[in-house]
């Protein structure tokens, strides 16, 4: 059996120069390299703000480091994704002699750690220290074909700065258009029903790299006599045009669960508005009635994922006994099956899209035993611990490659 591998030893050895910082930017450890490329060491080090340990040379006006690398730091926290810096002159404070800095170049990449609920818990601060590199490049009077050399590793360097500039602008646009698909998002799931239900909790991730906009929805909806209804649909696609599709579904579903008398025939009348709706077919949807008086749930599924009644006492159930085929899937309308479960005080049900369970090169029923062993030991949980805890376990706290909506009630 080989000896367990002895990871700080490695992080320590490690030739190119890290450093560690946790998300207030307060550096938690560097290794040999870093101490060395600094000349600072690990105990001068460790405890201090990343800027409090290296700031701006005071001496140089134009000095744009620490905006330059504050800024890719905040990208790093905002997206969760590594991000590489171009060239940097930052110059560093020289040991022992206060108020003095030396001119330093360097190659920063900005790389994220996640912890176990999927957030970023640490940045890795990697630098190479080209300094070297850059004053060999440097000329002697007189020298042309130096001047000429330098001229032209100048104007790559300006060309290198001015992309920076674009893509930092790139960025705050891309920031703003992802605010509005935020807004626009918030504002079609707004459920005025459901901040009347303590006991429901809800969360919507979209897909990662989307714009934050896409075609899953949720809904309660208060009917008479302690009666309500939860739902989860889902849109094929992402972005502003299953949104849009999304909406229009979602507003519908909300209309007919007042008019019908049941889920099937709200479905049924969401499944003929949906034909005539472009981009809704082959759109999923499941919807249950709560009856609090009768401790009964009653549903009906569109082709989506089946519900899961976790037992406050233990155990998992699928509702799976009212399954059809999608919204708008057939030709000619059929009504839609129903059926019905009991349930005891302080059970919970979980609602879902798709985006929860599904993984590439695995089927639907691997992903519902995953969900359902995630799910057992958690009955003891509120709606909302269970709803992080299960997004947590099923490793999709930050996101998944497909948008998710998850509902959990407290029954």
């Amino acid at each position: 059996m080989r000896p367990e591998l002895d990871y700080r030893a490695v992080f320590a050895a490690t030739p190119s120069p890290y450093l560690v910082m946790g998300t207030d930017l307060v550096v938690v450890d560097v290794n040999d390299a870093y101490c060395r490329a600094t000349g600072r060491s690990r105990e001068e080090l460790v405890g201090l703000h990343l800027f409090t340990a290296f700031p701006d040379n005071p001496a140089d006006p134009m000095a744009d480091g620490v905006r330059n690398l504050g800024a890719s730091l905040e990208r790093v926290l905002a997206t969760g994704e590594p991000d590489t810096m171009a060239m940097q002159r930052y110059d560093i404070p020289v040991p022992d002699r206060p108020g003095v800095f030396e001119e330093r170049w360097w190659s920063p990449v900005n790389t994220p750690v996640r912890g176990s609920d999927g957030r970023v818990a640490y940045i890795i601060h990697r630098v190479e220290d080209v300094t070297a590199f850059v004053h060999a490049r440097r000329f002697h009077p007189g020298d042309h074909l130096a001047e000429r050399a330098q001229s032209m590793e100048a104007e790559l360097y300006l060309r290198a700065r001015e992309l920076q500039r674009l893509n930092d602008e790139l960025r705050s646009a891309h920031a703003r258009e992802r605010q509005v698909a935020v807004t626009l998002q918030e504002a079609m799931l707004h459920s005025p029903d459901l901040a009347r239900h303590q006991d429901v909790a809800v969360r919507y991730l979209p897909a990662v790299g989307s714009l934050n906009v896409c075609g899953d929805w949720y809904d309660t909806v208060d009917l008479v006599d302690g009666r309500f209804t939860v739902a989860v649909g889902d849109v094929v696609g992402h972005g502003l045009e299953a949104a849009t599709v999304m909406g229009m579904l979602r507003s519908a579903l909300s209309a007919a669960s007042r008019a019908v008398t049941g889920p099937a025939q709200a479905l049924e009348v969401l499944g003929l508005y949906a034909r005539s709706v472009d981009g809704a077919l082959a759109a999923t949807a499941v919807t249950a009635l709560i009856d609090t008086r009768l401790k009964l749930i009653v549903y009906s599924s569109a082709g989506h994922p089946p519900p899961v009644l976790l037992r406050a006492r233990g155990g998992c159930r699928l509702l799976d006994q009212a399954t059809d085929p999608p919204l708008g899937a057939r030709p000619e309308h059929v009504p839609r099956p129903q059926a019905g479960t009991a349930y005891h005080a302080g059970d919970t049900l979980v609602l879902y899209t798709d985006g929860l369970i599904e993984r590439r090169e695995e089927d639907i029923d691997t992903g519902l035993v995953r969900l359902t062993e995630a799910l057992a030991p958690m009955s003891r949980l509120s709606p909302q611990r269970l709803a992080d805890a299960l997004l947590a376990r099923l490793g999709v706290a930050g996101g998944a490659r497909d948008d998710i909506a998850l509902v959990v009630v407290r029954l």
